[in-house]
């Protein structure tokens, strides 16, 4: 059962994530938060596994998506290595933090983040252009961002898209920068998720820490296998109404997530 939801989650992120340039982790986190107890993991470690495999399973889909726009020539690789060392801390602060948080709070923050992705996708919200960050800034602007992803699963483009959009890079170059800067956010929160569920109870074979790799490995292959028809359905299929259908099923989920914060227990 646990192989037939894996293959799904997979073949569902790997699509979407094509079609409509979203990162996996919006879809990977609460589709294994629903399959991974049918593997053995209980409340108190789930939610934790979910987003630790998630970052794992974006390390394979970031190298997918960096070969392709490295490819068009929109990586700005300068703007990458100034950010990647804040970031990398940053995921390894994120990870440190959701291994000692209890699993209903970090549904709360999921909730949160999922409310502002549909309300994003809905209302189509770009920043306003500011001024080119120092080092400085790209290494604080990385750590917030690396804190964040890590905390929810994601590669961070939800965050580090906007944020190079106010740095006055043009939108393709911001979407393909932001794709090189999810490779270190999802290594760091990978490693960081291991080394914070390490000796934890509750966590059945397979699992090295806080990433089930039973499930990285059938996800991360089938979203890789697929990412590419969904681009190529893209091209195809005009992208507004699809993103504001997406945001609509954001929306009924976080609704769920809430509702099942306001009748369980806390873990």
């Amino acid at each position: 059962m646990d192989l037939i939801l894996y293959i799904l989650t997979g073949t569902v992120s790997g699509f979407l994530a094509g079609l409509l340039g979203i990162g996996g982790g919006l879809i990977i986190v609460p589709a294994l938060v629903y399959a991974l107890p049918h593997a053995g993991y209980g409340p108190q470690v789930l939610m934790q596994t979910a987003i630790g495999s998630s970052l794992a399973v974006i390390v394979f889909t970031a190298l997918s998506s960096i070969r392709a726009h490295h490819r068009a020539g929109f990586v700005e690789w300068t703007v990458v290595r100034a950010i990647a060392p804040g970031v990398c801390v940053g995921a390894l602060v994120g990870a440190a933090l959701a291994g000692g948080l209890p699993g209903h709070i970090l549904r709360v923050i999921y909730l949160v983040f999922l409310l502002g992705a549909s309300t994003q996708m809905l209302l189509e919200w770009r920043p306003a252009g500011g001024r080119e960050p120092g080092r400085l800034g790209f290494a604080v602007a990385g750590l917030v961002i690396g804190v964040f992803s890590s905390l929810v699963g994601i590669g961070g483009g939800t965050l580090s898209t906007p944020f190079l959009l106010w740095c006055r890079r043009s939108i393709h170059a911001a979407v393909a920068s932001s794709a090189a800067i999810g490779l270190p956010i999802a290594l760091a929160g990978s490693v960081g998720f291991v080394l914070a569920g390490l000796g934890r109870a509750g966590l059945p074979e397979g699992a090295i820490g806080f990433v089930a790799w039973p499930a990285v490995l059938v996800v991360g292959g089938t979203s890789m296998l697929l990412a590419p028809l969904g681009a190529a359905v893209s091209h195809r299929v005009p992208q507004r109404p699809l993103k504001r259908l997406f945001a609509a099923l954001l929306l009924l989920l976080a609704a769920r997530i809430a509702y099942e914060l306001a009748n369980a227990p806390a873990v």
